[in-house]
């Protein structure tokens, strides 16, 4: 069987920004528990990306309201840091 462009190993391109999303997220939570800042903020804003990016490959618009809310309310909790 042939694997199309777009998946690898029966996993998607989707399913591996996923995994990594998840896995980039909880290094920010692990980060916030360790006091470690700004990198936790980074680590935040590169999982809400990942995360709103599988959002529009799912066109799942619930994904993408939560995660674009996300992004902006970090985004201004961190210039009002």
């Amino acid at each position: 069987m042939t694997n199309t462009p777009e998946e690898t190993d029966g996993y998607q391109a989707v399913d591996i920004v996923k995994w990594i999303a998840t896995i980039v997220q909880l290094i920010g939570y692990g980060l916030t528990g360790l006091n470690i800042v700004p990198w936790n903020v980074f680590a935040f804003f590169i999982g809400i990306l990942l995360w709103l990016a599988v959002g529009v490959m799912w066109k799942d618009r619930a994904i993408m309201v939560v995660h674009i809310g996300a992004f902006l309310s970090l985004f201004i909790g961190y210039l009002n840091a």
